[in-house]
């Protein structure tokens, strides 16, 4: 297990003196181009992935690489969304998902959450994702796990397309959209290769942006 107070204690000795002036003008200035919005999971660090500094990526993580739709009343996604947007003005904004993502996994496999009812609740977020891919079994098939593999793996691209859908129904992120002053992304990293498959914006389970005119008061 990591042990967290050796962890700081190498941080304060051996990193951050070599980054003192990085943190020195950080801590006046907060001013990151990227909202990364990633799964929860502890595989999946974003600054390790993308190998940036500190103060480069506004980082979002939640089970599944969730975006709720927007829905008016308080939401710390949406906040989040609404300050790195509307105020930081980010440029850009990736959704990541992942191999062998747990929550994607339970989906497919159509697991019983009965005993963690918020997971479930949550996951129903994903419903659209989870419309448009097949996730079952064959009753013939002579190995289950020849055909879960794949089901995941479509369920993960499927959810990251959901969720940039999501993310377009959330005021500031269409309104930026309709001026040209953002780009969104969609990425799927692999855990085993550590390679990141960046999806087409008009793959098949994509969803239009819908207008500004149409979204929420």
């Amino acid at each position: 297990m990591h042990d967290l107070t050796r962890g700081v204690a190498r941080f304060r000795r051996d990193v951050f003196p070599a980054k003192a002036r990085l943190f020195a003008r950080l801590a006046g200035r907060h001013a990151p181009e990227v909202l990364f919005i990633g799964c929860s999971d502890a595989r999946v660090p974003p600054e390790l992935i993308t190998q940036g500094e500190p103060g480069d990526l506004f980082v979002v993580r939640t089970a599944g690489n969730i975006v709720p739709a927007y829905a008016p009343g308080a939401d710390g996604v949406a906040a989040s969304i609404e300050y790195a947007v509307g105020v930081l003005g980010v440029t850009e904004v990736v959704v990541c998902g992942h191999s062998y993502c747990g929550a994607m996994t339970a989906l497919a496999e159509d697991r019983d959450l009965s005993g963690t009812p918020a997971v479930a609740d949550w996951l129903r977020h994903a419903d659209a994702a989870r419309a448009r891919v097949a996730t079952g079994a064959p009753e013939e098939a002579v190995d289950a796990s020849a055909v879960r593999a794949p089901a995941v793996d479509a369920l993960v691209r499927a959810n990251v397309h959901a969720q940039l859908a999501n993310l377009t129904t959330h005021p500031c992120v269409a309104g930026a959209l309709s001026r040209g002053a953002l780009t969104l992304r969609g990425w799927v990293f692999d855990i085993a290769t550590g390679t990141i498959d960046e999806l087409p914006a008009n793959g098949p389970v994509a969803v239009p942006a819908p207008s500004p005119a149409a979204l929420p008061a």
